[in-house]
């Protein structure tokens, strides 16, 4: 039989995974290597599978594995379609095998025998989703899903292109809240979008139509950022991003300290305003700096005066670029929450923050398949007068039917899943749609390349390219990465800082490991000393958050893979002893300046341009000369340029030089 079928060809395990389930596949092939099914292929391509109990399955060309009929009844992908593929696929290798000899036998006849034989190349065929039409979009998925579709476009929105490699062949596209693969090349209808059945049928759109830009821009980059369609239907979201400004403008007047009981429900207005224009990162920032007004008023020590000035700016920024004709800054794009499909994700450890009135861990699970970390967020409070619960009693907290734990370190399959704009992920308590969680041996070897990074050099250089924070997508765990690990030197704790630091070496490049100390976590230095010196066995990975910082590549860890055992630090008791000896800091006299200069412009959110003492002026005005001494001198101007302002200007005016201060000063510290 010589195969005709390109699209059953194609589709790998992965694939058939996406289409069926990885439980599927494995009975599949373990049935196939005992009673595969007898194939028949007939002129027009249609592919015939009978099996030893009668069951007779039709792959006919043209249609999906899906649409595909099989006498066992079944709607979805059974087992039987699954090994029909793999056992077409075995033929197509035994004939081609057997091709390649004849062809081999012949060359070396007509060679004499004396010629090498050149084996055929082993490279995926190159195509493009771009190549699907509008037409073809609209009769796939239908008018009203087309429609809404062209209304996203319309609006504009940011999509990650992801070219398929020889690894891995199938292109995919990462959207705000799903990720889409093309299954079959020049096949519409295996595209595949890894939100629940019916949820998302426009995304498979907006996937081609980000492939299109991206072929547009650069044809050979493997992995693109696009922004894709027109602003014209941003106005909404302009305006309502912009409703923000008068109450901010107010705050910054009166100042965190002295906010008036009216001005959060003012701000509650505007959070509603941005809601129903679907603006949601202004939306998650505006919530964040409602918290931070609630924690202050509270007293509590989750109140951090430059986080409360950067959320402000960050709200004055976005609003600015939206106004700009580029809305994404505004996630106009972004659906709220959107249901999965079965997922596989793995445990890459979590992080645990609080104070005396809650506790929050978030766990963070690799996708593979969407090249992203997702995050798993539990929040407990604290009653009055009771003690806070120890990491172990939070490890050992349930979400959904699994433990915290388990969830950090194990291998996660569920049905279940609902992922929001923000890369959150919930798991739902469900008897029908399950999650269950193995035990993980630490071998993350099979994390694509985006995730497990063997070059931090490139990773640093990568960091150095990206938007500001203020203005890019307000995603969780956006640095989470996964990192094999060459070997650790340099393990030191500097007992003034309660931070312990170590430098991780990669196959290429280096990073900073760094872990203070927090009440939340008591044996987290401890555990996370104990694991990098090799005590609990040979180091293979570490996964944390990493961030460029004066210079150096900086990991927070989350979680570190010794031997067979995945360890997470935050979950850990106080059993270990933190290595002895002592070490200072380096002083940088920028970082202190620009430090200073943040603290001033943070007072000033803080206390109110109406309740500023005499003595910030003069702090300002020094500051400004030692910026200037050290060569800052824009960002020294902008600071005296402020503090001018504040004697002489109108408030709406205040807030615009105060955000533009900061905002300097902030992109002057990122790039130290």
């Amino acid at each position: 039989m010589t195969p005709m079928r390109a699209d059953l060809l194609a589709l790998t395990d992965d694939s058939l995974i996406t289409l069926a389930n990885r439980g599927i596949l494995k009975r599949a092939v373990k049935e196939n290597a005992t009673a595969p099914p007898e194939i028949s292929e007939s002129a027009d391509g249609t592919v015939e599978a009978v099996f030893a109990d009668g069951t007779r399955t039709t792959l006919a060309a043209g249609v999906t594995l899906e649409a595909s009929p099989c006498s066992c009844g079944s709607t979805a992908v059974c087992r039987h379609r699954v090994m029909a593929v793999l056992r077409y696929r075995a033929t197509a290798e035994s004939s081609s095998a057997t091709a390649q000899f004849d062809a081999a036998d012949a060359q070396e006849s007509d060679a004499g025998s004396t010629g090498d034989v050149l084996a055929p190349s082993s490279a995926a065929p190159t195509w493009s989703p771009a190549e699907f039409s509008d037409d073809q979009l609209r009769e796939l998925l239908g008018a009203r899903a087309f429609a809404a579709a062209r209304k996203a476009h319309r609006t504009g929105y940011r999509a990650t292109v992801h070219r398929g490699t020889p690894q891995d062949p199938v292109p995919a596209v990462e959207l705000s809240a799903v990720t889409v693969r093309f299954l079959v090349p020049g096949d519409l209808g295996y595209a595949r979008a890894d939100a629940a059945r019916g949820v998302r049928p426009d995304a498979i759109a907006l996937a081609v139509w980000a492939f299109q830009v991206a072929d547009d821009l650069d044809p050979a980059a493997g992995v693109l950022e696009v922004t894709v369609g027109a602003t014209a239907d941003g106005s909404v979201a302009v305006t309502a991003s912009g409703s923000v400004l008068a109450p901010l403008a107010e705050l910054l007047n009166d100042g965190v300290a002295h906010a008036g009981p009216a001005l959060p429900a003012v701000f509650s207005a505007a959070l509603r305003t941005l809601d129903a224009a679907s603006a949601r990162w202004p939306h998650d920032a505006l919530t964040d700096l409602l918290d931070q007004l609630a924690a202050h008023r509270d007293r509590s020590a989750r109140h951090d005066p430059l986080h409360t000035a950067t959320l402000i700016t960050e709200l004055v920024a976005r609003h600015r670029a939206s106004t700009r004709d580029w809305i994404p800054v505004l996630g106009t794009e972004e659906a709220a929450q959107t249901p999965l499909r079965h997922l596989r994700l793995t445990g890459l450890g979590a992080r645990i923050t609080g104070d005396s009135e809650s506790r929050t861990v978030e766990t963070y699970l690799a996708h593979p398949e969407a090249r992203i970390v997702l995050t798993l967020p539990y929040t407990t409070v604290i009653a009055e007068g009771a003690e806070p619960p120890t990491p172990a009693a939070l490890a050992a907290r349930r979400t959904g039917a699994a433990r915290l734990a388990d969830l950090a370190t194990g291998n996660v399959v569920t049905e279940s899943a609902a992922r929001s704009a923000n890369r959150t992920v919930r798991l739902a308590n469900s008897r029908v749609a399950r999650t269950s969680v193995l035990p993980s041996a630490g071998d993350w070897s099979s994390l694509p390349p985006e995730l497990l990074l063997t070059d931090l050099d490139a990773e640093s250089a990568r960091l150095t390219t990206l938007a500001p924070a203020l203005i890019r997508p307000r995603v969780r765990a956006e640095s989470l990465r996964a990192i094999t690990v060459e070997s650790i030197s340099d393990i030191r704790y500097l007992p003034g800082e309660q931070r312990l630091e170590a430098t991780v070496h990669a196959p290429t490049g280096s990073a900073t490991i760094t872990r203070t100390h927090t009440s939340a976590t008591p044996g987290a230095i401890d555990a996370l000393a104990h694991t990098l010196s090799g005590d609990a066995g040979l180091l293979r990975y570490i996964a944390g958050s990493l961030h460029r910082h004066h210079g150096r590549l900086i990991l927070n860890p989350t979680a570190v893979v010794a031997g067979a055992t995945v360890h997470v630090p935050c979950f850990a008791t106080a059993t270990h002893t933190i290595p002895a000896g002592t070490a200072t800091s380096h002083r940088d006299p920028l970082a202190e300046a620009i430090t200073t200069a943040l603290a001033l412009t943070s007072e000033v959110a803080h206390r109110g341009i109406r309740h500023l003492p005499p003595s910030w002026f003069t702090r300002a005005a020094e500051s400004t000369t030692t910026l200037t001494r050290l060569g800052l001198r824009t960002a020294a101007t902008a600071l005296d340029d402020l503090r001018r302002t504040l004697t002489t200007t109108s408030v709406p005016a205040a807030l615009d030089r105060w955000a533009t201060t900061h905002l300097r000063l902030q992109l002057t510290a990122d790039q130290l």
